[in-house]
């Protein structure tokens, strides 16, 4: 842990670099207790049993862009897929492009707002586009 930031690194690396700004991967960090986390951790617990939501291209950049995920677009949901649970959002590559809160349960096909759009991988180009100003 690094000024409330937390790296994956091997414990060669961490004598090697004891005073570091940035080594290994970036796991997330901690603001006013609550843990943020980064892309490469998200992409790491993609890989494992967790809860998902893969959806279409369309929806794929509309999620990217910032907007929430309407049950149409949604491909193929693995792990739990009830009111008030987190879920990351893979595209068709089963790329994590980020995650969500499930706004409704999804067991049917009911239309309408499934998934409420808490981080995406655009949100970086968002904020660097606001701070040019």
């Amino acid at each position: 842990m690094k000024r409330n930031r937390y790296f994956l690194i091997t414990r060669e690396i961490e004598e090697l670099t004891k005073d570091f700004f940035y080594a290994g991967i970036y796991l997330g960090k901690t603001k006013k207790d609550v843990f943020f986390p980064s892309f490469p951790l998200l992409a790491m617990i993609a890989e494992g049993n967790a809860n998902k939501v893969v959806i279409d291209r369309r929806t794929e950049w509309l999620f990217v862009c910032g907007r929430d995920i309407f049950r149409k677009g949604i491909l193929r949901m693995d792990g739990s897929t009830r009111k008030g649970d987190l879920a990351l959002v893979l595209n068709e590559n089963n790329e994590c492009l980020g995650f969500g809160k499930i706004a409704r349960d999804l067991n049917g096909k009911k239309e309408g707002f499934a998934v409420r759009n808490i981080a995406d991988m655009g949100d970086f180009l968002r904020r660097e586009r606001n701070n040019r100003s």
